[in-house]
């Protein structure tokens, strides 16, 4: 089911099937973040942090730290990075909370995380 909603935030349900399991997204958008919550346990699971470093780098520099849970996951900070990279190149300054409750850490499945939110943006 997809849906956009407006109150409280402006948000997106998003399921998705990845390799057989059921993947819910939920995409907020809030006016200085974007909230992306990925789901296969029904819990949030590893919640990382990531933005655009400001400087004055010819290239943009991006800054992914883990806030809870898995730190020993490069596929997760691979993930968010990702996205914040996506976010970014958009034009939006905004910053990403993303949760990552998984049950596989695959590379596809990080890969249909990032591109089932892309397609499905908020920002």
């Amino acid at each position: 089911m997809d849906r956009v909603t407006n109150f409280p935030v402006p948000h997106k349900n998003i399921s998705v099937d990845i390799k057989g399991i059921k993947t819910d997204i939920v995409i907020s958008s809030y006016d200085d973040h974007i909230l992306v919550m990925a789901t296969q346990i029904g819990a949030m699971g590893t919640i990382l942090h990531a933005r655009k470093e400001e400087g004055m780098a010819i290239y943009p520099t991006f800054s992914v730290s883990v806030i809870f849970g898995k730190r020993d996951e490069p596929m997760l900070v691979a993930c968010a990075r990702q996205l914040i990279e996506q976010i970014s190149s958009s034009g939006s300054p905004r910053t990403l909370v993303l949760s990552l409750g998984l049950k596989d850490h695959s590379l596809d499945t990080l890969k249909t995380i990032v591109s089932s939110v892309t397609e499905n943006r908020l920002w």
